[in-house]
């Protein structure tokens, strides 16, 4: 079971710097560990991530086994004009999970 969590703020000033933090939840399995009888536990992993301002990448990020589990990212961007954010996370044995989240800009 997979879930996001998205932390937008509801309304900004245009101009503003605002901050965007998102949680997914995901075991994030390196494929480097073995089971109690030797087999390869298989990597399971994010490998991507996107986010998207009104349907401009704004923010990517790759990645790797040293991920932890729950990755959480945060980044900062400016706030332009009302609309919305799409968030992407693309990863292993087909994973593809989509968020979104409105912005109101004076």
């Amino acid at each position: 079971m997979t879930s996001a969590l998205i932390n937008v703020p509801a309304k900004a000033k245009r101009g503003d710097i605002i901050e965007i933090k998102t949680l997914m939840s995901h075991i994030m399995e390196t494929g480097y560990r073995h089971t109690a009888t030797g087999e390869v536990v298989p990597r399971d992993i994010i490998t991507s991530f996107a986010c998207r301002y009104n349907g401009t990448e704004i923010f990517r990020a790759d990645l790797f086994p040293a991920i932890a589990a729950n990755p959480f990212i945060t980044f900062f961007t400016t706030a332009t004009a009302s609309g919305k954010f799409e968030f992407e996370w693309i990863g292993d044995n087909g994973f593809s999970e989509t968020a979104s989240a409105s912005i109101s800009v004076e």
